[in-house]
């Protein structure tokens, strides 16, 4: 489904994502854990094109990412974004902000395009709260919004960017509980997360960045568990058992 090989991206002198290669398959779940500053958010805008690479390449299924080619407004409606800060439109209700991407950027008729944004809502656990707008909303519910929105695109696959990072610890669990669902729907998921629970309840996969080199990758359970390298050990340490 995704496919990185040797990819490289700088600001000006500083090379922040340093020759990764990594493959995510159909239905798979791919957690990217890693410190501040590591280059995982980077990571995940040059897989959706919101940013360029200098080096290497990225394929979405077969399909080269190049963020100024006509082509990447297809690759963007087949793999989906959620961001740490939700980046909902202040101005528009919950059902606008949902059938805003298939309507204006896929053509679909409003009226089919607001019924499955209704269904939408009430999957995510939003049912009545279509018409409000994201200042009435608290964290946890405009991030559940911006999942809906997300799956509105019908995506192959979805780039979540530090979802619950924002949200205040009791949001948190709302959130997951509608990853989860994803995950078992069989979602292909790249989530960049600090959650190691959810990762390792539901990642199929685990990779650690760490100056934006791929240090470790592996299965969930043995990479958390078990990891090889001394700095992911000390990475998940320090996380897991903060002094």
């Amino acid at each position: 489904m995704i496919a990185l090989t040797d990819v490289r991206k700088r600001y000006g002198a500083l090379e922040v994502i340093k020759g990764v290669s990594a493959t995510v398959t159909k239905g798979e779940v791919v957690c990217v854990i890693g410190p501040s500053g590591s280059g995982k958010s980077t990571l995940l805008r040059c897989i959706n094109g919101l940013e360029a690479y200098e080096g290497g390449e990225i394929r979405v299924a077969g399909q080269l990412v190049d963020r100024n080619s006509r082509g990447i407004k297809a690759i963007r409606t087949r793999v989906s974004m959620v961001f740490q800060r939700f980046n909902l439109f202040s101005n528009r209700t919950a059902i606008e902000n949902v059938i805003e991407g298939p309507v204006h950027v896929k053509g679909e008729p409003r009226a089919e395009a607001e019924a499955r944004a209704r269904a939408l809502l009430a999957r995510v656990g939003l049912s009545g709260k279509e018409d409000a707008r994201p200042g009435e909303l608290s964290g946890g519910q405009q991030q559940r919004v911006a999942i809906a929105r997300a799956l509105a695109m019908r995506p192959d696959a979805i780039l979540f960017d530090e979802p619950t990072s924002a949200l205040d610890p009791e949001l948190v669990g709302d959130v997951l509980r509608v990853m989860r669902g994803l995950a078992a729907d069989g979602m292909t998921m790249i989530v960049v997360t600090h959650e190691m629970g959810f990762a390792r309840e539901v990642a199929d996969r685990v990779l650690f960045l760490d100056g934006g080199v791929l240090v470790e990758q592996g299965p969930a359970a043995e990479i958390l568990n078990h990891p090889r390298h001394p700095r992911t050990l000390d990475f998940l340490q320090r996380v897991l058992h903060p002094i």
